[in-house]
């Protein structure tokens, strides 16, 4: 049977430059990958991009509400190779439904997943896609990164002028809206909130 992965870490933990990988993996030995970004991250368009530099076009960019069973179907029928995966960027932006999806494709389709993604957001708030993978995933495995102080991040924070922002919209895209940087537990507590 074929599984559902959920592989998450905090910002600048490499997530889109492991998949860009994944795929070329698989392409390298003439097998077909979908690969999927969600269209609430408006950074690169329709472009999965690494903070390396490495680029590549989605194969769906997927909307909220849009099924990506469906349109993964629909983009099955333009080739005449079977999927031999399918890798889902910014997976924390998926909707529950469109999770649920993935899972059906995996056990339903025969077709692993393997979704990337952040757990939580500024605050410390689980995203309802990462949620609801971390609920039905067979798989979850943690990609590390470091704080300013060495130890392991796993808070995203948001930066202000003055400081940490503690309060705001769940989603604002890194570099066109805001600044974070990846925190571990004791450096993201002890920081100096931002003056409003």
């Amino acid at each position: 049977m074929s599984k559902l992965f959920f592989r998450y870490g905090a910002m600048n933990s490499g997530k889109s430059t492991a998949m860009l990988q994944v795929a070329h993996n698989y392409e390298e030995r003439d097998q077909r990958v979908v690969l999927v970004k969600s269209s609430v991250d408006t950074k690169g368009n329709d472009q999965i991009v690494s903070r390396l530099g490495v680029t590549r076009t989605a194969d769906i960019l997927l909307y909220p509400g849009q099924d990506l069973r469906a349109a993964l179907r629909e983009r099955d029928t333009e080739s005449g190779q079977d999927i031999a995966c399918v890798l889902i960027d910014e997976a924390q932006f998926l909707t529950p439904e469109q999770v649920d999806q993935a899972l059906a494709i995996a056990v339903l389709d025969g077709i692993p997943v393997v979704a990337f993604g952040i757990r939580t957001d500024f605050r410390t708030r689980a995203f309802p896609g990462s949620q609801r993978l971390m609920e039905v995933a067979h798989s979850l495995q943690e990609m590390k990164t470091i704080c300013r102080c060495g130890s392991k991040a796993i808070f995203n924070a948001r930066l202000g002028e003055q400081g940490i922002i503690r309060e705001g919209d769940q989603v604002m895209i890194d570099g066109e809206q805001a600044r974070y940087e990846a925190l571990c537990a004791r450096c993201y507590l002890e920081a100096e909130p931002a003056a409003p």
